[in-house]
């Protein structure tokens, strides 16, 4: 006769020590299995009336190009270029955390307030800050990678603009390093002239098999931002899910402070653009208030 699971062994139904011992043993690795399993597992707490705002001003907002799985395939997606985000894999380029990891809240919040200067992602300025941190909640949702901690780290700290930057002298002293570095380290996929026309492109993809262009970095108006700062934070970093790696461990400080120097050298004319992001430090300043009587 067949047996149920649980069911005990045929037999006159007496526990020896030994039978015992073995469900004690076996209830202990369950335990421990189940254990383990959540730990790794690690849910995010949701906050559920965050998740149905987030989504929908998400619906209002993302949809048309996010698509309504996060899968970076809406109804607008087939015409843009770049792609928009795919959310489900948990891989964001722009971050101020190591490479490899997931963005701040901080950092989600920027993007999605200021736009990527040259992509379809303009700036959502006309959403509150409580908008804001509500469609990041619905955002989490769509990878697995925000439940584990491992994918999460404490942003890294940069170092502010060296003081030779602002003189003219000193500064074409360390483009000319600068041009040297990145004639050895940068221009497989950035080209001789930095204009992304590296002899590398033809074979570069993302990590959804879309051709990963590099960027012209003579460009004005970078996705990353228009300072110095700004390319100093994506040599550190990297850009997660792309072919641009972190220079943390091979370039030292000086030699990326270099680098960009050279790359100022090679600035085109700026003209008028929209969605340039503004500086990190100002975007969360608060907006002076008004004077009594609301004049």
């Amino acid at each position: 006769m067949d047996r149920h699971i649980g069911e005990l062994p045929a037999g006159d139904g007496t526990l020896t020590d030994a039978k015992v011992a073995t469900r004690m043993h076996l209830s202990a690795a369950i335990l421990l299995f189940t254990a383990t399993c959540a730990l790794a597992a690690e849910p995010l707490t949701l906050d559920f009336n965050r998740y149905m705002e987030g989504k929908y001003i998400f619906e209002r907002n993302c949809i048309v190009c996010h698509g309504p799985r996060g899968d970076g395939k809406g109804e607008m997606a087939p015409t843009l270029v770049p792609r928009p985000r795919s959310f489900r894999e948990g891989m964001f380029k722009f971050r101020t955390t190591p490479f490899g990891t997931l963005p701040t809240e901080d950092d989600l919040r920027h993007t999605i307030k200021h736009g990527l200067t040259g992509t379809a992602m303009g700036m959502f300025s006309q959403l509150t800050d409580e908008d804001v941190t509500n469609v990041i909640e619905y955002v989490k949702s769509f990878s697995r990678r925000w439940r584990k901690a491992e994918n999460h780290a404490e942003p890294l700290t940069f170092p502010a603009e060296p003081a030779w930057f602002k003189e003219a002298a000193t500064k074409a002293e360390h483009a000319v390093k600068g041009k040297t570095l990145f004639q050895s380290t940068c221009v497989a996929c950035h080209g001789p002239e930095a204009d992304g026309k590296g002899p590398a492109v033809a074979g570069l993809k993302d990590l959804w098999e879309q051709p990963a262009r590099p960027s012209d970095l003579r460009q004005p108006h970078l996705r990353c931002g228009d300072r110095p700062e700004d390319i100093y934070r994506v040599l550190a970093t990297g850009l997660n899910g792309t072919p641009m790696i972190s220079f943390e461990a091979t370039l030292t400080p000086e030699q990326r402070w270099d680098i960009i120097a050279y790359l100022f050298t090679l600035k085109l004319p700026d003209v008028p653009t929209l969605g340039n992001a503004p500086p990190r430090e100002l975007t969360s300043a608060k907006a002076p208030a008004k004077p009594a009587g609301g004049q």
